[in-house]
């Protein structure tokens, strides 16, 4: 059986970035992005881009159900890092359909200057390669292909959005939930209408343990959250003076004993 060669694109930087590092590599790569249908309509426009650049159509793959219909299957429980429903239904699930029963190398866009864990496919029939480790590829090289292309970063990180995936995802820091509102202000109101408040233990809901979006969006908050985020920015510069913004943005201020991130959503 012929071995397939599949990339995932999540409309983040070291994904689009290894994807064009290996458009003339692997002629019959098949791209595939798992649209959950709560991305940025900017995340949808640069999959757009990146599309027209590879020369072949990037596979859509749409789960056969929604996020609303799965949040009514969990009662109203919404995903959290310890119960990442969400990437296992709307972004495993559709992926590892679509590979099947066949053999399939599985190219992932982990840099050579990290060391991250996160969620990717565990069949016995998916081998994960990891293109930029064994080429020696780190930030400023994904920098310099996105760069070089044409392509440029995703259009989310000028404003301050420090990853791809849906525009509610939890993994987003307080700041980001500013800056969603700021720039996204009914996507917002979306997103603390899932959010459920009740007096019944374990019945109260929300993207943010102890401090609902109705609590975030306060005036005296958001300008609390400004002024923490200032003092981690300036702390950061001084302790390390060469880190770049995008990199303070993409997970400086998160203490190493959190739970990473989705690598299949957020790459």
């Amino acid at each position: 059986m012929t071995e397939r060669h599949i990339l995932g694109l999540s409309g983040g930087k070291d994904s689009t970035a290894l994807a064009l590092f290996m458009r003339d590599k692997v002629p019959d790569m098949e791209y595939v992005f798992c649209d959950t249908g709560s991305e940025l309509d900017e995340t949808i426009n640069y999959l757009n881009q990146v599309e027209a650049y590879l020369g072949k159509k990037i596979i859509r793959l749409n789960p056969n159900a929604t996020f609303d219909h799965w949040l009514e299957v969990f009662n109203g429980y919404l995903p959290a890092p310890n119960m990442r429903w969400c990437t296992k239904l709307l972004k495993l699930r559709p992926f590892e359909e679509y590979v099947g029963g066949g053999n399939v190398v599985s190219y992932v866009g982990i840099r050579a200057d990290e060391d991250r864990v996160g969620y990717i496919s565990t069949k016995p029939n998916i081998k994960a390669v990891f293109p930029f480790k064994e080429h020696g590829i780190d930030y400023d090289g994904v920098m310099k292909i996105l760069i070089d292309s044409g392509i440029g970063l995703p259009p989310y990180l000028n404003w301050g959005r420090s990853h791809s995936g849906c525009y509610f995802c939890f993994f987003q820091k307080p700041i980001e939930w500013v800056l969603l509102l700021e720039n996204y202000p009914r996507l917002f109101d979306k997103a603390q209408s899932y959010e459920k408040i009740r007096h019944e233990p374990g019945k109260t809901f929300t993207w943010i343990q102890n401090m609902p979006l109705s609590e975030l969006r306060k005036p005296e908050n958001i300008e609390r959250i400004k002024e923490k985020h200032k003092e981690i920015i300036a702390r950061h510069k001084q302790s390390r003076p060469n880190k770049k913004l995008v990199e303070v943005f993409a997970g400086l201020e998160i203490d190493d004993s959190e739970p990473k991130s989705c690598l299949i959503c957020q790459l």
